[in-house]
């Protein structure tokens, strides 16, 4: 017999469940969806919705289908960067580095999905040189 999680006896959201829900909140802030227009999409309340985003309801491959196809996405792009996982499609032969969660938290945060839209708007290669070189002298500030 298998041993039950005890982490989903007490209630909590398993992790790959969390990060899912990120993932799909993280899109479809995106893509400038709102929780209304997705549950319209896929036909559950935008309630059902947020708790899929929060990882509190575990989202069903069929509805992940559903999903992937509202925000236009691989159903393969809600497990990317999962922590503790290998990568999508096996090995990382590609060389590319996986994500922090704490980069994953940020992006999927507003402040982060807007600082990101912003700054992907800047053209000027030099202004954006000069906005990465402020942020870093300000994150190295004592906050004191």
């Amino acid at each position: 017999m298998l041993n039950p999680n005890p982490d989903k006896m007490k209630g909590r959201p398993e992790p790959v469940d969390v990060h899912v829900g990120r993932r799909i909140r993280m899109r479809r802030i995106w893509m400038q969806v709102t929780l209304t227009a997705l549950a319209d999409a896929i036909g559950v309340t935008f309630q059902q919705v947020q708790k899929y985003e929060k990882g509190t309801n575990r989202v069903g491959a069929s509805r992940l289908q559903q999903i992937a196809d509202a925000l236009v996405a691989p159903v393969s792009y809600f497990f990317e960067d999962m922590p503790g996982a290998a990568p999508v499609g096996g090995d990382n032969r590609s060389g590319q580095k996986k994500l922090q969660p704490e980069i994953i938290e940020f992006a999927s945060s507003d402040v982060g999905l807007a600082l990101i839209r912003a700054f992907s708007q800047i053209t000027d290669k030099r202004v954006r040189d000069r906005i990465l070189g402020l942020v870093k002298a300000l994150a190295k500030q004592d906050p004191a």
